[in-house]
């Protein structure tokens, strides 16, 4: 057999409140974890390699959803070439947990990066926090403080030598069949907990805890520290990351329904609140599920080449 390798990248999706996180670690169930698992049981990646060479694009935390993230592998030439795509995606997703959706993948030169994106979207429902508070038509001017190029320090878990510049190309109200539940950010890349702690300081707007020229300030001072909090990992999507060849597809499933929270009044009190976020939980996992009944369906053809 040829020791050649063929370098692959394939998209999925996930529900993240049963990994801690996407990367791998230690004696932890993660996403990168499972996949590493599931190509060295079908024997298509070395079980004794101390490196793997399977790597995702997007790092994402405990908790947080995604509807598209990516990553390459590289597998040996002649299992590549004797497999159809179709095969090769129902055999992956076959022995994924049912929270692990493997959508697609394809063939990529051996220098093609899957952590250098054109963009990246995130998407945020505000609703879901404790205490939400719908700001009505002001939301959109808050939202637009956070677009541009900046130091995001004030806005980010920053890791030792990280570059804190980051560009957000928009910042706008998420939409569902009319009614606004929260925020879609659109950025070349992002900070760790940077989404979050964009959802929790535009939440302390809304309580009126903190003003648009407090939020200003943090991010036009960033070497004066402000601390705004980090917002709950289980309202936020990754919905898609976009690279130069493989664009982000539009919502393709029909799930345009969100309840609304519950209204304050004296009725709407704790145990009415919780069980509506559970609701409001399924209600996004829903979503996901459908979109990758979408996403995912499955090439009949062979290689192109």
């Amino acid at each position: 057999m040829s020791d050649a390798e063929t370098r692959l990248h394939f998209r999925i999706g996930y529900l993240g409140d049963s990994y801690h996180g996407s990367q791998i670690q230690p004696d932890v169930v993660t996403v990168q974890g499972e996949l590493v698992r599931v190509f060295q049981t079908l024997g298509w990646i070395s079980k004794t390699e101390e490196e793997h060479n399977l790597v995702l694009s997007s790092r994402t935390d405990a908790g947080v959803h995604v509807r598209i993230n990516g990553g390459t592998v590289r597998i040996a030439s002649d299992l590549w070439k004797s497999i159809t795509p179709r095969k090769f995606i129902r055999a992956v997703d076959d022995l994924l947990p049912h929270d692990i959706a493997f959508l697609d993948v394809r063939e990529v030169e051996f220098d093609w990066n899957p952590r250098i994106a054109l963009h990246r979207i995130y998407r945020y429902r505000l609703e879901g926090i404790e205490f939400w508070k719908d700001p009505g038509e002001v939301l959109s001017e808050w939202l637009s403080l956070f677009e541009g190029t900046y130091n995001a320090t004030n806005f980010a878990r920053l890791e030792p030598g990280k570059n804190p510049m980051r560009t957000i190309l928009s910042c706008t109200p998420w939409v569902v069949d009319g009614r606004t539940v929260g925020f879609e950010i659109i950025g070349e890349a992002f900070l760790w907990n940077q989404v979050r702690r964009t959802a929790m300081a535009i939440h302390q707007m809304a309580l009126g805890e903190i003003t648009p020229e407090q939020v200003k300030s943090a991010i036009d001072n960033p070497d004066i520290g402000v601390d705004f909090g980090v917002a709950p990992p289980e309202w936020l999507i990754l919905w898609g990351v976009e690279w130069q060849d493989s664009p982000i597809p539009d919502s393709l499933s029909e799930f345009n329904y969100f309840s609304s929270p519950p209204l304050p009044s004296r009725a709407a009190e704790r145990t009415m609140r919780k069980r509506w976020r559970q609701a409001a939980k399924t209600e996004m996992k829903t979503l996901l599920h459908l979109e990758w009944m979408e996403l995912g369906r499955l090439p009949l053809a062979f290689h192109s080449n």
